[in-house]
């Protein structure tokens, strides 16, 4: 291939279901894209998480195939997108986890969260961090993590162990253990950030009983985090420029900063967001959170967050037999079977597979399928489970419409779901406002 020298960036998206490399151009045009599948473990009832070795060796396998594809002395930077609030911890000197990663979508920590509900606590920590109480958030995962390892919070205080969310993972293995930091996004995700500060509150680091000595450094989302050495496939020195949250990515790639604009990504989970003036907002029902630092200025979101939307249709889809199918053929049906019946026969699908998200955060909840009768058969189901995502989208859109000054004028939206046309369009009539698809559904 003919390139001008440092032409491409590669752009690593670790999501929970796959980790892909995307290489741009100078142009900012998708050249190539690889992927690998991420498998998910569900050891008990509620919990969830994935093996840090494993999201680090796809992640690594994608990258040195997009190095090989493009010629490494054309790869300008690197740059990292990463499943948000994922919480790992991992031996300091040895750089091997002290356990699995610990995904956004376990409740093993909500027996703390009720704890800390019921010592009046939440006012409080919404008002420094800008989070709900919610085992989603990775304050109540880190401390799980040093509760599950024998004087694991004394390894902490003493900096043997590292916690953090995965964005530092990948970094602290792309550079051999080089460069410890997070970005704001991510840190903002964890419930121990002070949002005004920018800075590990102590408050927080004492609530939770986390250790200053064991989180990394806070750096803006843009800039160099540090340079890849000794890996495989992978030449040393590219450097790493960029890291942030999924979703905070895809509201800068969307290109919004205008109050009344909303992006909804849709992936296993969805997060919807708007940009806001501060990080002052009196909405309890939803999230706010640095959505990125650009080096010179913070920019805030308004977050709702929903743990089971495509991974809810994906679990339908098995249930009703579908399993079997390859991607391709499973995304067909999933587009013509709805449009194939007027109604859902009166079946409603709630996804609450481990518990609801905003607006109404009830670890407690569990999935329910009603109004079943003779006439349902499986078009219905998944029509029942497609119409389960854009309800749990629009709950989240009513609940950012108490914020003052805010007006709905489009839906701009990503994640592979959107492909579906089907459901695009009856987000949009659900709505009541245009839905608007990315060229690039990453």
């Amino acid at each position: 291939m003919q390139a001008t020298r440092k032409e491409f960036i590669i752009a690593l998206d670790e999501g929970t279901t796959n980790a892909k490399a995307v290489v741009l151009d100078s142009r900012g045009k998708v050249v190539v894209k690889f992927s690998q599948p991420l498998a998910i473990q569900t050891p008990r009832e509620g919990w969830v998480e994935q093996s840090g070795e494993v999201l680090v060796d796809a992640s690594l396998a994608v990258i040195a195939k997009a190095v090989a594809h493009v010629g490494a002395e054309n790869v300008a930077a690197l740059a990292i997108s990463n499943q948000r609030e994922t919480a790992i911890g991992w031996y300091r000197q040895s750089g091997k986890p002290i356990n699995a990663a610990i995904t956004w979508q376990c409740s093993r920590s909500a027996a703390f969260c009720d704890e800390l509900r019921h010592s009046d606590k939440e006012q409080q920590i919404k008002a420094v961090t800008g989070l709900p109480i919610a085992p989603l958030f990775s304050a109540s995962k880190m401390r799980w993590l040093l509760e599950s390892l024998p004087e694991g919070r004394a390894l902490a205080e003493r900096g043997e162990i590292c916690l953090g969310t995965i964005d530092s993972w990948l970094l602290w293995n792309l550079t051999q253990g080089d460069a410890f930091y997070c970005d704001y996004s991510n840190a903002a995700r964890t419930q121990l950030l002070n949002l005004q500060t920018g800075q590990w509150d102590d408050d927080m680091l004492a609530l939770f009983q986390i250790p200053r000595a064991a989180l990394p450094e806070i750096k803006p989302s843009s800039g160099l985090f540090g340079y890849t050495r000794g890996l495989n496939a992978i030449p040393d020195g590219i450097p790493v420029m960029a890291m942030v949250g999924d979703s905070h990515a895809a509201l800068f790639g969307h290109a919004l900063g205008e109050l009344g604009c909303v992006k909804a990504t849709y992936g296993t989970g969805s997060s919807v967001m708007a940009p806001v003036k501060s990080a002052q907002c009196d909405i309890d029902a939803l999230a706010t959170t640095i959505a990125w630092h650009d080096g010179d200025s913070i920019t805030y979101g308004l977050e709702g967050n929903i743990p089971h939307t495509g991974d809810a249709v994906a679990w339908m889809a098995d249930s009703t037999g579908l399993s079997e199918l390859s991607d391709a053929e499973l995304a067909h049906e999933l587009n013509t079977l709805p449009a194939s019946v007027d109604s859902t026969l009166g079946v409603y699908f709630v996804p609450a597979l481990t518990g609801l998200g905003a607006p109404w955060w009830d670890d407690s909840a569990r999935g329910v399928i009603c109004g079943l009768s003779r006439g349902v058969k499986r078009a219905h189901l998944i029509r029942a489970a497609l119409e389960s995502i854009t309800y749990q989208i629009a709950d989240v859109v009513v609940a950012m419409r108490q914020q003052d000054d805010f007006h709905l004028t489009a839906l701009m939206v990503d994640g592979g779901p959107t492909r579906n046309d089907w459901l695009m369009q009856y987000q949009a009539d659900l709505l009541g406002c245009p839905v608007m698809r990315s060229d690039v559904a990453e």
